[in-house]
């Protein structure tokens, strides 16, 4: 199951660099190769990416990885919902770092 957080990632990622190959985008997002392998299938069969050949790369098997209308859009989605996840961890984090504070008697 591709996660929005992984999905996220992997588009944020391939928007900023689309000829990057599968090893390092593993290496990148600190998943496996298998994974990547995975998820960019999925991506492709959902139609948020396409996989074209590098006709000029001695490297036949490299793959120019490119967003779809619908893929920029799905990113933009994403965007918003890990910004509202992350804005809430963090307050929520805050929240607790300012509890364990009065529990010491520490200000800030």
């Amino acid at each position: 199951m591709l996660t929005d957080d992984a999905r996220y990632k992997i588009l944020k990622t391939l928007e900023a660099n689309p000829d990057i190959s599968q090893r390092q985008l593993a290496s990148t997002l600190g998943i496996s190769l298998g994974k990547v392998n995975y998820c960019l299938q999925a991506l492709i069969e959902k139609g948020l990416i396409k996989a074209k050949n590098f006709s000029k790369s001695p490297y036949k098997g490299r793959y120019l990885y490119i967003l779809t209308p619908k893929g920029i859009d799905n990113k933009a989605r994403l965007t918003r919902r890990f910004l509202q996840r992350k804005q809430a961890e963090y307050e929520a984090l805050r929240a607790e770092i300012e509890e364990i504070r009065r529990e010491l008697g520490v200000g800030e």
